[in-house]
């Protein structure tokens, strides 16, 4: 492994299934704008394209996406295709099915249960592969995810998925899931600001399934991304080790365990460099008893 490739790898690794990543990721959602989908301002596109390839070459080799991640001008999906394709062989694409929008943007009703494989052949079609790595069934408020889970099932079987995992879950989804099939991995929102699944992270740890947070970063901002402002016990641990608020969020994630994988995203060099060496940042006790003192949002 060249040191560029080891540079993502820093935090170490964990396994999606047969499929060995990295647990420093990229989340491709912010590519398609400033703000959640439709409503932010478009990246330019060759610096999008640039960004993904800059990540690989650091070692990223595990990318989370969506058909559904789409803005005015820019697919997550077709910038990772135009990007990376023909693919490394130990590329792993994590995809999300259940929510659906129409083609102005506007949110439509969640997929249903049959509704689904035509779900999965559009992330097929636009990443031009022909099976997806890992699906995660995108839970839109059903107690029950049975039917749908069921169905992600059969297209494990047929062969147009090889991993399944769920997202939005609370743990008795979990438990239905894995009654169902194999999890991969859980992908709920989680960081400093936001603690309420830690239920959750540790059922993960117990059954060897990763625990992916989303909006880690963003904390109060969610899809809007990070635009509160920082909170100052963040910035006392960045000030004191010399590094980004940003770094110092993600190596408290990271810190939760080893099984937990971060997949931050971001249009930009910079920030793509320094989301990835908070797999080097050491937080010390003092550090964690700062941050861990911190009143969760509940919002």
């Amino acid at each position: 492994m060249t040191p560029e490739k080891a540079f993502a790898g820093t935090a170490g690794t964990w396994s999606l299934g047969d499929l060995t990543v990295n647990r420093i990721g990229f989340g491709a959602m912010r590519l398609t704008g400033s703000a959640a989908f439709h409503r932010g301002v478009a990246r330019d596109r060759d610096q999008a394209i640039g960004v993904l390839r800059r990540a690989v070459e650091l070692g990223v080799d595990h990318i989370d996406t969506a058909a559904f991640y789409f803005s005015r001008l820019r697919s997550a999906n077709e910038l990772i295709n135009s990007a990376l394709a023909p693919y490394p062989d130990d590329l792993v694409i994590a995809t999300k099915v259940g929510p659906a929008r129409d083609a102005s943007g506007g949110w439509t009703t969640p997929a249903r249960p049959d509704q689904l494989r035509g779900q999965v052949e559009e992330n097929l079609r636009q990443l031009g592969r022909d099976h997806l790595d890992v699906v995660n069934l995108r839970i839109m408020g059903q107690d029950s995810i049975s039917d749908h889970f069921g169905a992600l099932a059969e297209l494990r079987e047929a062969g147009l998925v090889r991993h399944l995992g769920i997202s939005g879950a609370g743990p008795a989804h979990l438990d239905q899931a894995r009654a169902i099939a194999p999890v991969v991995c859980v992908q709920n929102r989680y960081g400093i600001d936001s603690r309420a699944d830690t239920e959750l992270l540790h059922a993960c740890a117990a059954h060897g399934i990763a625990f992916v947070p989303f909006f880690s970063l963003a904390g109060e901002g969610r899809e809007a991304g990070a635009v509160h402002a920082e909170r100052e016990p963040v910035l006392a641990v960045a000030r004191a080790h010399g590094v980004s608020a940003a770094r110092v969020r993600l190596a408290w994630v990271l810190g939760q365990g080893e099984h937990v994988l971060a997949i931050p995203g971001t249009g930009d060099l910079d920030h793509l460099v320094d989301n990835l060496s908070a797999g080097s940042l050491r937080l010390t006790q003092e550090d964690l008893e700062t941050l861990e003192a911190l009143a969760p949002v509940t919002r």
